[in-house]
């Protein structure tokens, strides 16, 4: 099986200038080297999407661990998500505070718990108990931006041995109510995995992606004979025409075939197959001419 990774730095406006863009996608390009690195490794695809992810939470110009979005009181709290498409294995956090890197800690919920979710102080204290470092909160390094925010990252990989896995983490939506969730660390909406079908993470409108389970709706459409390219884009169709919403959408089936798609004005992504190079930039503007070739 070809091995193969797909990261995104978030749906949004994305309107803040050339920099932040360049600084997006170069982040997203280091995320997609670092996991596929270990793909080529041997590494399972679980590690690959964690080690990815980990990469998109140091870079403060996406909104996930260092580049976390305030709540309205001006604190700090970040999901996170791992699954593992090989057993269903799966590990979530939600509401957590003072933690650089979110996405080990879901996979540290996966590893140490007999839960899949934990939240808040509970969460936190697993956290503490297992000897998890924690960060102060300016460590978070939150930006004060303007309404043009993004939303979420991910990763989505397959590996040598056909398996698939995906990883996402957020730091929510700006000025949030406190112990407000959104879709990103709920199974099925901000992501699913199984090697039956397909790895998919979502981002965008969290409240609408939760209510079309959309990471799940992707992999049934890639079980039911779509491409994970075609099962991106009519997921989104699907989003737009029941809820008027939009978001992005990535996944990789265990062929390692991947799938793109983005119905907000812009999405930073990057992706390699196999031996291939490793593609990024904005979509669709970055993408437009290579659309056809998944």
């Amino acid at each position: 099986m070809p091995i193969a990774i797909v990261v995104h730095g978030g749906a949004g406006a994305w309107m803040r200038g050339p920099d932040r863009l360049r600084a997006a996608v170069a982040a997203c390009h280091e995320a997609a080297a670092t996991g596929l690195a270990r793909l080529h490794d041997g590494a399972a695809a679980l590690d690959a999407v964690e080690a990815a992810v980990r990469v998109l939470e140091d870079a403060p110009v996406l909104n996930a661990g260092r580049g976390s979005h305030p709540r309205s009181d001006g604190s700090v709290e970040m999901d996170a998500i791992v699954m593992d498409g090989s057993t269903l294995g799966l590990g979530a956090v939600a509401c957590v505070r003072r933690v650089l890197h979110p996405v080990s800690l879901a996979r540290l919920v996966l590893a140490r718990s007999p839960h899949t979710l934990l939240v808040a102080h509970g969460a936190e204290r697993f956290a503490d108990e297992m000897g998890f470092p924690r960060c102060e909160e300016a460590e978070l390094k939150v930006p004060e931006v303007g309404g043009e925010s993004a939303d979420t990252v991910g990763a989505v990989a397959c590996d040598a041995a056909g398996h698939v896995a995906v990883a996402a983490s957020t730091g929510g939506i700006l000025r949030q109510w406190p112990g407000r969730v959104g879709d990103t660390p709920l199974v099925g909406a901000g992501a699913y995995a199984d090697d039956a079908s397909a790895a998919a993470t979502a981002t965008g409108e969290g409240e609408a992606l939760m209510k079309l389970v959309i990471s799940k709706l992707v992999c049934d459409l890639v079980a039911q004979g779509a491409t994970p390219e075609r099962a991106c884009r009519l997921a989104l169709d699907r989003l737009e025409a029941r809820l008027g919403a939009t978001g992005g959408v990535i996944a990789v089936d265990p062929r390692g075939r991947v799938g793109v798609a983005c119905s907000s004005p812009a999405m930073p992504v990057a992706y390699a197959v196999g031996d291939g190079p490793i593609v990024s930039g904005m979509w669709p503007r970055d993408f437009m001419a290579d659309r056809g070739r998944r």
